[in-house]
């Protein structure tokens, strides 16, 4: 009976993450309401010590968790993706799919030797000034071109997971106010949505 729930487990989080690597050409990222199988998931693994990546190299994952963090930062009001384990959501998911793994493989290696052909340096071992250069340029389509199409490609993948990974963690939709689906006791329309909808009345 186990043996069965082990492969059927299996069989949902090879699902899932296909689902997450098809996001790279250009398809829906992860449905919002499976990825907390993936955060409890990872949550479980938390429980035995740190985490431990299970697909990305040391170094990938140490990127990834900068890159997180660069991605959305935390501040004096929230934490950011670095807490939400960002970088674990996706390790996990990479551990689960080789196609996403190589996206991630691939992607980090394009950026740690542009890092190097600039700056004699991995992305890591840069200067903040450095790696915020090299971001700004890939973060953006407008900047298109045969050297840097591989990274905008990468980053832009890379953004929209962390967003996944963050939005969907219980961080992040702290963040966001969500309160699940709760009962409560009772509901009153806030005034400034009534003022509006008055105002925008044709009996107004």
């Amino acid at each position: 009976m186990s043996e069965n729930l082990d492969v059927s487990r299996r069989d949902l989080l090879f699902r899932w993450s296909a689902s997450v690597a098809l996001a790279a050409l250009g398809e829906e990222v992860l449905p919002a309401q499976e990825t907390k199988h993936v955060h409890k998931a990872v949550a479980q693994e938390k429980s035995k010590g740190a985490y431990q990546p299970k697909a990305l190299t040391d170094h990938e994952y140490a990127t990834l968790r900068h890159l997180a963090d660069l991605i959305i930062p935390s501040d004096e009001h929230s934490k950011g993706a670095l807490e939400a384990g960002a970088a674990d959501f996706i390790d996990f998911l990479c551990a689960a799919n080789t196609d996403l793994q190589d996206i991630y493989t691939g992607g980090i290696a394009w950026l740690d030797e542009e890092m190097r052909r600039r700056y004699d340096k991995d992305f890591l071992s840069s200067e903040p000034a450095q790696q915020t250069t090299v971001l700004d340029l890939i973060a953006w389509r407008r900047n298109a071109s045969p050297e840097l199409n591989p990274g905008i490609q990468f980053f832009t993948f890379t953004r929209r997971m962390v967003a996944d990974a963050y939005y969907t963690s219980p961080i992040g939709m702290k963040d966001l106010g969500y309160m699940g689906n709760s009962a409560i006791s009772q509901f009153s329309v806030p005034k400034e949505a009534l003022d509006y909808a008055i105002k925008r009345s044709p009996f107004a």
